[in-house]
């Protein structure tokens, strides 16, 4: 099958994590937990509230597109030429909570920046999970 320009990719991490939707959702949503585990922003959790994401390599532009609390939150993710969707989802297990990330809209001529999100979101999980054993 060949691909077409217009074509993109999806970068997906999902984890089973034992803490509740209502933990995780909180250093989802929360700026002080999310600078702890991603980047310094100015997050709101409010539809249609643009906000950044400032690392030390530059800034991602973002504007939440959907919230559905517990459950979901999009944001949209501009940096560096790449326009794409994050969108996590929470879906209570037996065991505490899977987590699904999903980052859509990486163009074919967008290896570098395909690559290091699937890199990074690895690492950014990481992060996230020494925050919410912190967080007791």
């Amino acid at each position: 099958m060949t691909q077409t320009a217009t074509e993109t990719r999806t970068v997906v991490v999902e984890r089973e994590i034992p803490y509740a939707p209502e933990k995780i959702w909180r250093a989802l949503t929360e700026p002080r937990l999310i600078e702890e585990w991603l980047m310094k922003n100015d997050f709101e959790l409010v539809a249609d509230h643009k906000f950044n994401l400032r690392g030390d390599w530059g800034v991602v532009d973002c504007q939440v597109l959907k919230v559905q609390p517990m459950r979901s939150l999009s944001y949209s993710w501009a940096a560096h030429g790449l326009e794409s969707v994050v969108t996590w989802t929470l879906t209570p297990t037996s065991k505490g909570t899977t987590l699904r990330l999903e980052q859509s809209g990486f163009r074919q001529n967008q290896e570098q920046f395909y690559h290091g999100a699937k890199v990074g979101w690895g690492n950014f999980f990481a992060k996230l999970e020494e925050v919410l054993a912190r967080e007791a």
